[in-house]
């Protein structure tokens, strides 16, 4: 393909906390000559779907203990979504893509135990294979009715979840500057993490049908390009001052300045089932921001494409995921996903070795020959009516590979 980050491990462990927040503003405008892997912690944030055990349907309805027992095991870290069929997992401030994987395993684990003493089962996929939308119920809380109320019945079709990956960046002009760089790269790492081929009972035709449902909503898709953090600042007051937003959480696109810590927030991916696929796609996030800032301290950097262009990646991840190409727009041609991987893990090698996940990246082959999730639920979904089962009975099947897959956490060959 042609073409400070000063938050220490110290103040790390105190991410989510106000407390240190004026830790964080006495660190800004500078950019650290320390090592990359003090700079750049991870934290990972998963949605996932609570199905009934027997019938494989989502569970319209589960009951309150289930999640006042999450609560009680995980400290907070496992919360309610829009949806009470949802939920949504957050690991603490992680310094490896080991700890991120550990508290991942733990947090699923949680989960599963729990749901499991109410007869249901996490399934980690950004569409469900057969529910309907219109069945579903939004969790009663003054946020989330504010956004039903707000959205009307594009909210209602919300039944998606995603994975969100959160790398740490205190200096808030180069947060902007590396979300202008890498936004290139999103397309890339939305077709490694698809999961939602299917939608209401159908084969969407898709790999991710999660974005379609997902770009209905407003301020969705690709980040405008800013040049500063001021001028991210003042397009967000100038939404709150004009009533239309009540804060820069409202912006749901592709990749964002987080509102709440000093990151940079992936949100373009879906969830991954499989555990280490999940690990794969945060730690190439994380690995890239990294190369692209070593471009920057030797005064290069990765040329910026219109957002146009980089559409019709985002479009082509979308509909064939990993199986088809995406546009090398230096060479002016499209390349077989296969050999852009090979060429993403060449240009990450250097960070990936720095910050001890060169196994996690190479893993990305491990995805190209297994398959994503949305091939493997394909896969299933085929070779089901193959068998000479019907239509429900063969959703039934890949709902079943995905309760079976989502707490699946044996390292995966490379």
């Amino acid at each position: 393909m042609n073409g400070s980050n000063g938050w220490n491990a110290a103040s790390a462990a105190c991410w989510w906390k106000p407390a240190c927040w004026p830790q964080r503003r006495a660190r800004r405008n500078q950019i650290s000559g320390g090592s990359v892997a003090e700079d750049f912690t991870i934290g990972i944030e998963e949605e996932h779907l609570l199905v009934d055990r027997t019938t494989g349907a989502l569970a319209v309805d589960p009951p309150a203990a289930l999640l006042e027992e999450c609560d009680r095991l995980a400290g907070g870290q496992i919360n309610p979504e829009f949806l009470k069929c949802q939920i949504e997992i957050v690991t603490k401030v992680c310094r490896d893509m080991g700890e991120a994987r550990a508290d991942l395993v733990r947090l699923r684990s949680a989960i599963a135990d729990v749901a499991g003493k109410h007869g249901l089962a996490p399934i980690a996929a950004s569409t469900h294979p057969f529910a309907k939308w219109s069945e579903q119920k939004h969790t009663d809380r003054e946020r989330y009715d504010r956004l039903a109320k707000d959205l009307a019945g594009v909210a209602r079709r919300l039944i998606i979840c995603g994975l969100h990956v959160h790398v740490g960046i205190a200096d808030e002009d180069l947060r902007i500057d590396l979300m202008n760089q890498v936004s290139y790269f999103l397309p890339h790492l939305l077709a490694l993490s698809t999961s939602s081929p299917f939608w209401q009972g159908e084969e969407s035709g898709l790999h991710s049908y999660r974005l379609s449902v997902f770009d209905s909503l407003p301020r969705t898709g690709l980040p405008e390009r800013l040049e500063t953090w001021g001028e991210y600042q003042r397009l967000v007051n100038r939404l709150m001052q004009a009533g239309l937003i009540e804060d820069a959480t409202k912006l749901w696109w592709d990749i964002r300045p987080s509102a709440r810590y000093p990151t940079l927030e992936l949100r373009i991916t879906d969830v991954c089932t499989r555990v280490d696929d999940s690990i794969t796609v945060a730690a190439f996030f994380r690995c890239l921001l990294a190369a692209l800032l070593r471009l920057k301290l030797k005064n290069q950097r990765w040329r910026i494409y219109a957002n146009t262009l980089i559409d019709e990646n985002r479009w082509l991840a979308q509909r064939y995921g990993v199986e088809g190409k995406l546009v090398d727009f230096g060479k002016g041609q499209a390349v077989p996903y296969a050999a852009l991987v090979e060429e993403l893990i060449e240009l990450v090698r250097e960070e990936a070795v720095q910050l001890g996940c060169l196994p996690e990246i190479e893993r990305a082959r491990g995805i190209l020959s297994r398959g994503t999730s949305a091939q493997r639920q394909l896969q299933v979904y085929r070779a089901a009516l193959e068998s000479g089962v019907d239509k429900p009975a063969a959703l039934r099947a890949v709902v079943d590979w995905l309760i079976t897959e989502t707490v699946n956490f044996q390292v995966p060959p490379e």
